[in-house]
């Protein structure tokens, strides 16, 4: 008898924002159900339960950052034609002291499973080690936690995800500067 025994993946990402503060960038989290305002890669996000930004809402997102894996989707000989990917994500805790999120995936059509992911938005120092006075601002940490997904090699999706955070990020920035 085989045993498949294989470790969680964990994977983590961060970038800085120069032109906006954490009070500034985490309420752009917090609205849990409007993610998609920031991060293109998602068509659409909505909320199908609870209260925006309040633990345990769960809100629907939907786009084409990772493949679905929805059951004939895709051979060797026949790729997806653009298929859809989904999930439905609960919000598990909000830290607003720490500006801190935790969010689980309770279903999707992408292959996670047990997917748990944290969101950190951390003030930067506005003095260097020099003493020299540099730009105040935040760092974006997104780290994650899912049992292997078939189909998918960690580095990869480590690379989307740091691609998505970084175009999240500016268009975040860009957002709060403009308003």
């Amino acid at each position: 008898m085989e045993q498949n025994l294989q470790q969680k993946w964990e994977g983590k990402v961060s970038t800085r924002v120069s032109r906006a503060t954490a009070d500034q960038i985490w309420p752009l989290f917090t609205d849990f159900f409007n993610i998609h305002k920031y991060f293109h890669s998602l068509a659409t996000s909505y909320g199908v339960h609870g209260t925006n930004g309040e633990p345990d809402c769960i809100r629907y997102c939907a786009g084409f950052s990772i493949p679905s894996r929805a059951a004939g989707s895709s051979t060797d000989d026949n790729p997806p034609a653009a298929a859809c990917s989904w999930s439905k994500e609960r919000l598990v805790t909000v830290d607003h002291v720490q500006r801190c999120l935790i969010y689980e995936m309770v279903d999707s059509n992408i292959g996670f499973k047990s997917y748990v992911s944290t969101i950190k938005i951390i003030t930067r120092d506005a003095n260097n080690h020099d003493g020299q006075n540099q730009s105040a601002g935040c760092v974006i940490e997104w780290s994650f936690t899912v049992d292997p997904v078939e189909g998918l090699v960690l580095a990869d999706l480590l690379q989307k995800y740091d691609l998505g955070l970084q175009r999240m990020a500016k268009t975040m920035e860009d957002a709060i500067v403009q308003a």
